[in-house]
């Protein structure tokens, strides 16, 4: 029976060590995670709801005091989403391309 040779085992078990700790370094890093996909739905959730309450809100001060034969609400509401929306767009299109800039990187 033959013993084993030391040296073997050392550079076996620090190359495992060596690739599990890349492993948790990449996923340090790494945009990927479910903790960054929760982030950026709420992100896109209030860049969306933020300029929305505001057009309703302002929408709703102009129908007060200054009534017009179209609702300033319902005007402003509209206006406000789309902006959330494009607001929204930019955040996501900006996050995908560093999302693939880092994946072309490696």
């Amino acid at each position: 029976m033959m013993a084993a040779d030391p040296d073997k085992k050392e550079d076996f078990f620090s190359d495992e060590i060596s690739k599990k700790e890349q492993r948790k370094l990449k996923a340090l890093q790494d945009k990927n995670g479910v903790w960054f996909g929760l982030g950026m739905m709420g992100m896109v959730g209030w860049s969306v709801a933020v300029p929305t309450l505001m057009g309703a809100a302002l929408g709703i001060w102009l129908d007060k005091d200054y009534p017009q034969y179209f609702s300033w609400t319902l005007s402003l509401l509209f206006i406000g989403l789309v902006t959330g929306i494009v607001i929204a767009g930019y955040w996501v299109k900006n996050e995908d391309k560093e999302i693939h800039k880092n994946d072309s990187d490696e």
